[in-house]
């Protein structure tokens, strides 16, 4: 199966390994690229914090370049939103990790089930843009929280040509849709080419994502059982 990858292009790479150890034609169309803001990562890290809350690998790849001079607390309870936020702290080296279900409002319930009453606040080392459901969630609880943006999706253009060229050149039977910026940007700049896209699924990776797909689209989506990269896998 020909297999349309939207993740940034680190993450994409991964992705197109999996596929291709499974015997799918993988075609790499990364929406978006990171700018990391290191020095925002300095300054939140030595504030006092009682934990840090991670929703994307990235913020790891943010981390990577920060002064070295910095000491970071690798034994301090990180709370990670999945397996693959999990597995980038453990490769950072942090070892206190707690791992959520995969969405925002579900981490926040683990962090108060583990957190009672901190007397620092969380630090998120977020992204842009976000959902919101974790803020939102952590401030229905009373957990305190300092949000520091490290890092910013911004999107990456495709000439009409190259998308045809991707999308279209050998037709693409699935389409991976890994958020809901991730699927609004793929059809403000793909939907042209998608119509003549008939056969092509377009697999996401939670209903929020799936809510981003415009109307005429959606008899053709598919949507995971559970919000990770596995149950995307298994739409296949």
């Amino acid at each position: 199966m020909r297999v349309v990858v939207t993740r940034p292009e680190i993450s994409a790479a991964r992705t197109a390994e999996r596929l291709k150890l499974l015997g799918h034609d993988p075609v790499l169309l990364p929406l978006s690229r990171a700018i990391h803001h290191r020095q925002v990562a300095t300054q939140a890290l030595v504030l006092p914090h009682s934990a840090l809350i991670v929703t994307s690998a990235e913020a790891f790849r943010a981390l990577g370049g920060i002064d070295t001079g910095l000491k970071i607390d690798r034994d301090i309870q990180l709370f990670a939103v999945g397996e693959k936020t999990a597995a980038a702290a453990r490769s950072a080296g942090f070892t206190n990790i707690h791992i959520g279900s995969g969405d925002g409002a579900g981490l926040a319930d683990l962090i108060a089930s583990k957190l009672e009453s901190p007397d620092r606040p969380l630090l998120y080392l977020a992204g842009k843009p976000r959902a919101e459901s974790l803020e939102n969630r952590l401030e229905e609880l009373g957990l305190p929280v300092r949000v520091a943006e490290i890092y910013k999706m911004i999107p990456i253009d495709y000439h009409a040509e190259e998308l045809r060229k991707r999308l279209l050149t050998s037709q693409a039977q699935a389409v991976l849709l890994y958020s809901r910026e991730n699927a609004a940007r793929f059809f403000e700049i793909a939907e042209h080419h998608a119509v003549s896209l008939p056969e092509t699924a377009f697999l996401c990776i939670s209903p929020r994502t799936a809510h981003a797909v415009p109307v005429a689209f959606r008899p053709d989506v598919r949507i995971a059982e559970s919000p990770d990269e596995n149950a995307l896998f298994a739409l296949l």
